[in-house]
Parts: C-alpha cells; structure tokens; sequence
C-alpha cells in the first residue's frame, strides 16, 4: 500500500523512481536566480556562458570535472570551496591546478548572490578570518553534491549511508516486490539515458514477478 495526498493505492509491485535533488546553497538569492545565471549542471549549461566570467563552487569529484569542462568555454572560473584543500581525486586535483583559466578561492563560502535580471555578482566570505568581499561573475554553478529522494522509505527499504536505495541488476530491493530505478539507486550513473534503462530492467523484472506469484 503505498499512501500518498491524493489517496492510498494498493498494488501487487512498486517501482520508486523519485530521483534525486542536487543539493542547494541555501543563500539569499538563490532561488531567485534558478535559470538565469544560477545553475546545477556545468555539463548542460556551460555553452550559455562562453567567454564569459563564472564560478563554481565544491571540492569533489563533480564539481572538480564541471569545473574543467567550463573552462572549456567561460574566460575565467572560480573554484570556491570552504576548506583548504580538495576532496577530489589526485588526477582531477593535478588537472584543475595546471587549467590556467581556474583559480581557485579557498576557505571561502558564498553568503549570497545577488544581481538584477540575472547574475551579477557573489557575495563571499573569508571561513577562517570573516572577511567579506564581492566577485563579479556572469554565472555560479552549485555542486555541493546529490540527495536521493528516500526519507520517505527510511526504515522500510534498506538504504545506504547516504540514503540511496540498494539493489541487485535486476532492480529488486530487498524487500520483494519492492523495486528501485534511476538516480534514487545506489551506484546509478545519474544520467536520463541509463535511469531509462533501470526503468526498463525494472519493468521487466516486476511483470515477472506478478506473473511468478499468479502461478505459485
């Protein structure tokens, strides 16, 4: 039985599909900004800002890959991230540091990012000594990492320690006739063409189960 605002329904399988959300800043300004200068893929939109001055603010692995490739088109990047050192892997780390388009501002948080019909500028904050300064920019990439959609499966699904839930190849949990497709999956490319593919596995594997249990 799976209850939701518009009424219970009760089905022989479930496939949760919910996806997952890219974790935001939290800043004044943000929100406002959504689609005109404040972004959550540099993969996507990186093109919309050729030759032109954008950061990007994480330290891992994604944000480190997003970064370089922004390189590829904006005429300069900021890499903000709030501690001293980077959580990326060497090889990206060794990458980022020989891009001379990047630089990167460390021990540094953004407190807001403010602008008019689009970006303008960001407003930073110095972690270890508080100093505030202003960075003009013409776009800010977020990519502080990913959450799946799980708190509503918590203590029924087993998920792991950063919420997603875990199955085998064929998309079953552990729970049977619980299955788990697309980014809200542990190990998931988090791509649209590999979360259709779990779909399909999915879907296959959940039609055979109705059918297993109609002739058992």
């Amino acid at each position: 039985m799976v209850t939701t605002d518009k009424g219970e329904f009760t089905a022989k399988v479930v496939i949760i599909a919910t996806g997952s959300e890219r974790r935001k800043l939290g800043v004044p300004g943000e929100e406002e900004f959504i689609g005109r200068g404040v972004s959550y893929c540099g993969t996507c939109d990186a093109p919309f800002f050729k030759q032109r001055r954008v950061a990007i603010v994480g330290g891992g692995n994604v944000a480190i890959t997003e970064a370089l490739h922004l390189a590829k088109f904006a005429s300069e990047v900021k890499l903000i991230h709030r501690r001293d050192q980077l959580r990326a892997t060497r090889i990206l780390q060794e990458k980022v540091f020989a891009e001379p388009r990047i630089e990167l501002l460390w021990n540094t948080v953004i407190d807001a990012i403010e602008g008019q019909d689009m970006v303008k500028r960001l407003k930073l904050r110095q972690v270890k000594t508080g100093i505030e300064s202003a960075l003009d920019v013409d776009g800010i990439f977020v990519s502080v990492g990913i959450s799946p959609n799980t708190a509503f499966v918590k203590g029924t699904i087993p998920l792991d320690s950063a919420g997603y839930i875990i199955t085998n190849e064929k998309m079953e949990t552990e729970i049977p006739g619980i299955f788990a497709a697309g980014d809200v999956r542990l190990n998931s490319a988090k791509q649209a063409i590999t979360a259709a593919g779990d779909g399909a596995t999915a879907a296959i594997y959940a039609e055979r189960f109705i059918t297993e249990k109609k002739t058992s």
